[in-house]
């Protein structure tokens, strides 16, 4: 008989499917979604993660449940996916990534797919670092597409109030490419 794995030990993460609009001129990525999302099976399940409240605010996005979430934001263009397709993880934090045991998505269909896409909006720096350091490179230029580094959402991230991550996302979704500067 096996022991199942302690709270504490690495586990093997995957990310969800991206969520893609027919017309998609926004994509947001995140690095990895945390133990609560994955739990879920929804993009940003853990209650105190900011980027369901922040985007409902700017957006308009009036319904509680998640299916109908997804919706209205592909109604506005927005799709949403994670830098990494899978990782060996404890627990919910960035920083506990093993960096040998990363694997990235595949973006080359998705943009083929998506020659309207203007801007690739990064959930936190982990989500920009690890983009420009495993898939940037692997992609032909494309100039037309903003890349922008807004603050995490992430309640791992109380450095910043509530606020000011609305003011710096509201400016990133409207493609203002420098107004966050993470430490």
């Amino acid at each position: 008989m096996s022991t199942p794995p302690s709270p504490a030990a690495s586990h093997l993460a995957r990310s969800f499917n991206a969520v893609e609009p027919a017309q998609m001129h926004t994509l947001i990525l995140g690095s990895m979604p945390g133990v609560r999302s994955l739990q879920a099976q929804q993009y940003y399940a853990h209650p105190h993660n900011a980027f369901w409240p922040i985007l409902s605010g700017l957006l308009g996005i009036k319904a509680a449940c998640y299916a109908a979430r997804l919706s209205q934001l592909q109604q506005h263009g927005i799709g949403l996916w994670d830098v990494l397709a899978s990782c060996e993880r404890t627990g919910s934090l960035d920083s506990a990534i093993q960096p040998q045991s990363l694997r990235v998505n595949d973006f080359a269909p998705m943009l083929t797919r998506h020659p309207e896409l203007q801007r690739i909006i990064f959930n936190g720096s982990t989500a920009y670092t690890l983009w420009r350091r495993h898939v940037h490179a692997l992609l032909p230029a494309s100039p037309a597409v903003q890349l922008i580094r807004a603050p995490s959402t992430s309640p791992a991230h109380a450095a910043m109030s509530l606020h000011a991550k609305r003011e710096a996302w509201q400016l990133a979704l409207q493609g203002h490419p420098r107004h966050y500067s993470a430490p």
